[in-house]
């Protein structure tokens, strides 16, 4: 099987060791993973914002680059809940580049979703010998319903102790430019997030979004608490014989 890795630019810009992780997970798998280099931005932030033309632009850019492969695999909900979502309302049904959404977006996974439904694994053959709790971002949890999937590859990695984290579906209060827009009320949801974070006891904060692991890790740092941030695919990535952080 051959798929397009959408790595987001959030990733590839801020965060590069999740998209390795990523590869290197899926080749353990054996599944090939591409980096088609045409893309960029999923158009997210100036969809939400008012910049639909931009947002359109972008989206067309994105499907011609993912074309042609098997499926593709996002490591972010809000990304992959944008593409699946947004894309056939910004191309339209008769739209120039409708033809190539309708067979990009049918083709499109987070990652959890790809490994659990497509490739039928929930054992990874991880090993992660830490004390973890998991953020279920909101794209993930009320955009693309990922339930249980995300639960299930954690507690199937082999020396993970899974905590349960209270208050897990309230929004950690990141929301993109929400942050920039309402700092105050962000501040406050971030600061309720990051206290029940720190009641489980967990050494790390597991989600499947860097964008609100950045957002909750940003306090978590600052009120020097101890606590590591870590997207969903470095834990899975993580084996006895390649080390563990």
């Amino acid at each position: 099987m051959r798929v397009a890795l959408f790595v987001t630019c959030v990733n590839d810009t801020l965060f590069p060791d999740t998209g390795r992780a990523v590869v290197r997970l899926l080749r353990r798998l054996g599944v090939e993973a591409d980096f088609p280099h045409a893309q960029t931005c999923c158009g997210q932030m100036h969809a939400n914002t008012g910049y639909r033309d931009e947002a359109v632009r972008l989206a067309k850019r994105g499907v011609a680059a993912l074309r042609g492969y098997d499926a593709v695999v996002v490591p972010s909900g809000s990304c992959a809940a944008m593409i699946r979502e947004q894309y056939p309302r910004l191309a339209g049904p008769r739209g120039p580049f409708a033809d190539a959404v309708a067979r990009v977006v049918p083709r499109t996974y987070e990652l959890t979703e790809f490994l659990v439904d497509v490739l039928g694994v929930t054992d990874v053959g991880a090993y992660f010998p830490h004390r973890v709790t998991y953020h279920p971002t909101c794209h993930s949890l009320r955009g693309l319903h990922l339930g249980d999937r995300p639960l299930t590859l954690l507690r199937a990695v082999k020396g993970l102790e899974l905590v349960p984290l209270p208050g897990a579906e309230e929004c950690c209060g990141f929301g993109g430019t929400f942050a920039l827009k309402n700092a105050d009320v962000s501040a406050a949801m971030c600061a309720d997030k990051a206290r029940a974070v720190l009641g489980t006891g967990a050494e790390v904060l597991c989600a499947a979004d860097n964008s609100c692991l950045m957002h909750i890790g940003g306090m978590l740092g600052r009120q020097k608490s101890g606590v590591r941030v870590m997207h969903l695919a470095e834990i899975l990535c993580a084996t006895e014989t390649a080390g563990v952080r």
